[in-house]
């Protein structure tokens, strides 16, 4: 342990220091120019070296585990300067969000196998960091014996249970948040947290894909369809509205214009026009329903 050495030196220079002040220099120290001096230097720097073995400093993204004498301490050193045990082991172990991506051929409800791309998003739960080291043994090698082995497991199990088509169609979110579900489920017991998976990209058999497209179309081109007729069948009913509307308009008109009121108006207009300045003839009571002729009028 340096803790150790840095102190023995320290006290062998102080010791010696002291035997020559009260013994003076041998030959063999004085032929090495090694005075009391130089060794209390060599005491000062040995103490100080030894003091900074009880300082340990975390990174931002990261925890410190304290092991002494092999054994895993439960307390946990945070981010910054931390004062340490001079006989303890400090392991560091990273708790930023880590992605890992993974390529595998996974099955479908149909027993097809699809080519597929998925990556998921994780990170150490801090609080469990020692028992992580405790039963792996090593700071990080979690992810090859707990987070892969399930998170294939995992999506496997889950594409097994739907049909090609939902991996190729916005349906795929449905996956990869049941994906999650599961994952979080299998790995939180063993300190790692999910925060997403995504499936990033899916090949499927090209036969299949070139059905799932052509089905897609389809039903693209019906949902078009639907909207053209239900857009015309509006547009009809806006037009009988309208020949409604006209049709109730002149049977009001009709009804409220009768012989009596069409001859007051034609001698009102009769009236108006024998007052005028222009030159005219009007025949009295000649007309059709006994209304004014005017002649000559300009």
């Amino acid at each position: 342990m340096r803790f150790v050495l840095f102190i023995v030196v320290a006290l062998f220079a102080l010791v010696l220091s002291i035997q020559i002040r009260r013994k003076g220099m041998t030959p063999q120290l004085a032929a090495l120019g090694i005075g009391p001096g130089a060794l209390q230097l060599v005491a000062l720097v040995a103490i100080v070296l030894a003091g900074v073995q009880t300082i340990t400093q975390i990174e931002a993204g990261e925890i410190g585990v304290v092991k002494i004498f092999g054994k895993v301490q439960q307390n946990t050193l945070t981010e910054g300067l931390n004062v340490r045990n001079p006989f303890a082991e400090i392991v560091k172990m990273d708790i930023k969000i880590q992605e890992q991506r993974e390529k595998m051929n996974v099955p479908s409800r149909e027993g097809l196998t699809i080519s597929l791309e998925a990556s998921v998003r994780f990170r150490l739960d801090p609080s469990m960091a020692p028992q992580i080291l405790r039963t792996i043994g090593r700071a990080n090698v979690y992810k090859e014996r707990i987070l892969i082995p399930s998170f294939r497991s995992v999506v496997r199990g889950i594409t097994a249970q739907f049909e090609a088509k939902a991996l190729y169609t916005d349906m795929r979110d449905s996956v990869a948040a049941a994906i999650q579900a599961q994952l979080h489920r299998a790995t939180i017991p063993h300190g790692i947290i999910i925060e997403t998976t995504l499936l990033r990209q899916v090949e499927l058999p090209r036969d299949l894909s070139q059905a799932i497209e052509e089905k897609m179309r389809a039903e693209q081109e019906s949902q078009r369809m639907e909207f053209v007729l239900a857009k015309e069948r509006k547009e009809a009913d806006r037009k009988v509205i309208e020949a409604k509307g006209i049709r109730d308009f002149n049977k009001t008109v009709a009804e409220g214009i009768s012989d009596n009121f069409l001859r007051w108006k034609g001698i009102e207009a009769t009236m108006s026009l024998a007052s005028s300045p222009n030159a005219k003839v009007v025949v009295i009571g000649s007309g059709k329903d006994g209304l004014p002729i005017i002649l000559g009028g300009n």
